[in-house]
């Protein structure tokens, strides 16, 4: 809040009461006060003192109610200054009322030239009104427009009021800083035409009318790098990216060419995807003379789908590279106008900017504002007055630019930079520009915007209108600028001759970094499992201390009882799963490999099975038993905010930049991954095959039809089989604790990474017969099949393959019915479907006559469909409900039926009532 702002326009009694308590004792008012009140001769005043009084002399009182409406006009240009800007090039701005005019605040013409001590709030002192309007006209409503009085913090309005009313925000950039925005200017504008020429009809999205983006992008990216920056994470849609490439990140032009002209990857696994979604990093030498590596995150179609992303990647290095340092990493997302209004990934991801779990120090978003989307006028894509408007949420400054003033947009990309290392906030850049063609190269605006497209069609390019601005200011030639351009156009011919020879797209290697001795997965590398037992003694001591919580802290009563019962698991040699589960982590801890995990009420999970994380008694005191275990790691769990789609995003970018950590995010239910299935369709499936980019990211989605409805029993095991090709996932649904255990573990012990999607149990989290031994956790590894330990091979006829905890209701039916007949296979890995493990299952029960199927799903859900299809010579029976529009019924007694029609139909002796 500004400082004066409680003083309302002409309420001279409480300036005259706060200048009487100056008088008395100057440090009982405030100091911006005190400030105030030395700027005036007050003292004309005839305060009498014997009768109580105050006389005050006619024309002071209405001086010193004129000041403070121009202390009035000087809120109202800072706070609503940004309404009546010059920020348009292709359109007339709305009209808004009130405006700025000197009535508004009770000001005439006739004060214009009578002197304000006000003028020192905009640190001009004492001036005539005319020029304090001046002042702030060329501050607030020229090429610049701020939106930051909503900011609550005075230290950040006072560091933004002084940057831009020192400076009236008029850039005064020395000639060789010009000389760098010309070559930036030059580049974007001749990059896009030479492709325009040379690819006619191809696709790009390009940046014409907005190619002032690129010399700010490229000075914010420099004088971060001077400031300290080393690592910049960057996201952006289409428009404008192959500029980005080229000119930015300084990828070969010759590979951009050669993309264009078609050339199969030098690849053969990889599929591909077109030029403008792909990602890339490298290494960049600033003006300077120091390094930089530069990540553009790749993208689809799905805008704005990036944002979370990159911000995982960007916490992942700031984690694991940088010691926590915001100052030496930085993300920057690009969006486009339509986008960030439209788009609800956008509302998410800001809410994530000041969480402990997701905050990376503040991210930098230019807005590339077309003023239209595919073809919707802005008036149809949004009801908030600016497409930023979401940047209110969190109290990030926005400022509006012109995208025609290369110089205003290049100075305010530095003072953004600035602001984010000071503060760790988001800021917001809205480049208003224009596109000059339609969404792609092929399209006809005129259609839609015919009107808009008129005024396009002849307006000058960036380039165009910086090169005249330098010329008739002295410092530059026009034949310089022609030298300049024809240098750079020369360049690139010379690289499109040379990418006409070559027959293979250069693909860039990822396997670097922190991904260095990571392998891509042959043909064989899922035979079988790597072993992941750990030694009896490892065992037994983070059993132990994993169950201890501090003597000198008082918890909960059931809290110390759940622990005790932990430490009876011990001894009594019956591990349940959430055991299982946390010496899995404190294992991988103990072998230095950092273990991160969010989502919904995951510290003490959904069910109240995990307390990774417990509350002492009566307070706000966290203990994680697992960060008390003299691990080289820690566990870093977070509950998280209500949102799947953005928090599996920042999952997956977390993964995406740390291959070594184990990295996982949990549904609240199975159920309600679907809310994240942009991430899980875009991303999760297919990364590896469209961009080259492994993933080893965790996925536990809760699973069990147990009587708790539609929305409560599925995670849709057969939307994951139906995506799964080319071993581009692993889909489980583990049994027992130590399996579980098993497969954590294996997530970090294979040489290659893949999505680990895990179906998890809820009933079978207390399930007394749902335990494991110490031999299961010390032997072996994870078992994609386990074959049925009771079953004598020679007795067996039928022979049924189910999957999850619906083995259990089988076996203790069987045991029930006392049928020897039939053997109970489960299938713990789905996906790549483990033909190997189950042949040798066949060829144990040669006697099998009959082949049967169970699930507790739906006939067209669960894995039912995609086992049938894998196991095709054996000619399954299905057992399970019926087909269903709904994963499953709301009705508890519907539910006990069906249950029971599934195992009638499979022993056949218990009738249906």
């Amino acid at each position: 809040m500004d400082k004066f702002s409680y003083v309302g326009n002409g309420d001279v009694n409480a300036i005259e009461e706060l200048f009487i308590q100056y008088q008395k004792d100057p440090n009982s008012v405030d100091k911006t006060w005190q400030d105030f009140f030395k700027g005036y001769e007050f003292s004309k005043t005839d305060y009498s003192a014997s009768s109580g009084g105050v006389a005050v002399n006619p024309k002071i009182a209405e001086h010193v109610s004129k000041e403070f409406a121009v202390i009035n006009l000087i809120n109202g240009y800072r706070t609503r200054g940004h309404l009546f800007t010059k920020t348009n090039p292709v359109r007339n701005r709305r009209k808004y009322k009130p405006d700025l005019g000197l009535d508004v605040f009770d000001l005439s013409d006739k004060d214009l030239d009578e002197v304000f001590h006000a003028g020192t709030e905009i640190e001009i002192g004492p001036a005539k009104l005319r020029d304090i309007v001046a002042h702030l006209q060329q501050t607030y409503c020229q090429s610049i427009g701020v939106e930051y009085m909503f900011i609550r913090n005075p230290n950040l309005l006072t560091w933004l009021q002084e940057r831009m009313e020192t400076t009236k925000n008029i850039p005064t950039f020395s000639k060789k800083e010009k000389a760098n925005i010309l070559n930036k200017v030059i580049e974007a504008v001749t990059f896009e035409n030479f492709l325009a020429t040379k690819f006619v009809g191809q696709k790009r999205f390009s940046l014409e009318g907005a190619e002032s983006f690129l010399p700010a992008m490229n000075a914010l990216m420099e004088h971060g790098v001077e400031l300290g920056i080393e690592d910049y994470i960057i996201g952006m849609a289409h428009r404008g990216r192959l500029n980005v490439l080229a000119n930015v990140m300084n990828k070969p032009t010759k590979d951009i060419f050669t993309e264009f002209e078609g050339r199969p990857s030098e690849d053969g696994l990889f599929d591909g995807d077109v030029k403008y979604h792909m990602g890339y990093s490298n290494d960049v030498t600033s003006e300077s003379g120091k390094k930089v590596h530069i990540s553009l995150t790749p993208n689809p179609s799905h805008l704005e789908t990036v944002a979370p992303v990159v911000e995982g990647i960007t916490r992942a290095k700031m984690d694991t590279r940088h010691n926590g340092n915001h100052r030496k990493v930085c993300p920057i997302v690009v969006h486009g106008d339509a986008a960030i209004a439209g788009q609800g990934i956008v509302y998410e991801v800001v809410q994530m900017a000041h969480l402990d779990a997701y905050k990376v120090g503040g991210t930098i978003h230019f807005v590339i504002n077309n003023q239209v989307g595919f073809t919707t006028n802005y008036r149809d894509a949004r009801s908030s007055t600016y497409c930023t408007d979401v940047a209110k949420v969190t109290k990030a400054p926005v400022f509006h630019v012109n995208g025609d003033d290369v110089e205003a947009l290049t100075l305010v990309a530095k003072m953004a930079m600035e602001f984010r290392l000071n503060f760790r906030k988001d800021v917001f850049i809205d480049i208003l520009c224009y596109r000059k063609y339609g969404h792609n190269e092929g399209d006809e605006p005129r259609f839609t915007q015919p009107l808009l497209y008129r005024e396009i069609a002849k307006h000058p390019n960036p380039k165009e209108i910086y090169s005249k601005k330098l010329i008739e200011e002295g410092s530059f030639t026009a034949e310089e600028i022609n030298a300049i351009e024809k240098k750079y156009k020369d360049e690139l011919e010379k690289n499109l001759e040379a990418a006409r020879k070559e027959e293979k797209a250069k693909m860039n290697s990822y396997l670097q970094g922190p991904w260095q001795g990571v392998q891509m997965a042959g043909a064989d590398s899922f035979d079988k499992s790597p072993d992941t037992a750990i030694p009896e003694k490892l065992f037994l001591d983070l059993a132990k201390k994993t169950t201890e919580l501090p003597k000198d802290k008082k918890f909960f009563n059931k809290i110390e009882r759940l622990f005790a019962d932990r430490q009876n698991m011990i001894k009594a040699d019956a591990y349940d799963w959430a055991m299982g589960e946390l010496i899995a982590y404190a294992s991988l801890m103990t072998e230095g490999h950092r273990v991160r995990f969010s989502g919904q009420d995951v510290e003490r999970g959904t069910f109240s099975h995990r307390h990774a994380v417990v509350k002492v008694e009566d307070s706000e005191e966290e203990y994680i038993p697992l960060n008390n275990i003299g691990a080289p790691e820690q566990l870093h769990i977070y509950n998280s905010l209500l949102s799947e789609y953005a928090v599996l995003g920042f999952e997956y970018g977390y993964a995406y930049a740390s291959p070594n950590a184990l990295t996982i995010w949990e549904a609240q239910f199975g159920d309600f991954f679907n809310g994240a299935q942009i991430i899980i369709d875009q991303y999760l499936s297919s990364s590896e095959y469209k961009w080259r980019r492994m993933n080893g990211l965790v996925v536990l989605l809760p699973h069990g039809y147990e009587g708790q409805g539609p929305e409560h029993s599925s995670g849709r095991i057969e939307r994951f089989l139906q995506m799964c090709a080319e071993n581009n996932m692993q889909v489980v649904n583990a049994t027992t604790p130590a399996q579980q255990f098993h497969v954590l573990r294996r997530q970090l012990k294979r040489t290659f990474r893949k999505p680990l999607i895990c179906f998890t149990p809820k009933k079978l989290l207390r399930y007394p017969s749902c335990v494991s031994s110490l031999k299961d956790f010390t032997t072996g590894g994870f078992k994609e099949v386990i074959d049925d330990p009771a079953a004598d091979a020679k007795k067996v006829t039928r022979l049924a393959f189910c999957s999850g905890k619906i083995y259990y209701d089988l076996i203790e039916r069987r045991e029930k019915e006392g049928a020897t007949d039939l053997a109970v296979v489960r299938l713990e890995q789905l996906y790549p479907f483990p033909k190997k493990q189950v042949d040798a299952i066949l060829e144990k029960y040669k006697g099998a006559k009959d082949y049967l199927f169970v699930q507790e799903e739906a006939e067209n859900m669960g894995p039912w469909r995609f086992v049938d299809k894998n196991l095709r010579s054996l000619n399954l029976k299905y057992f399970g409900r019926d087909e269903a529009a709904s994963p499953a019924t709301g009705f508890s007694k519907r539910h006990a039926e069906e249950s029971e029609e599934i195992m009638v139909g499979i022993f056949a002796k218990v009738l249906v009532k």
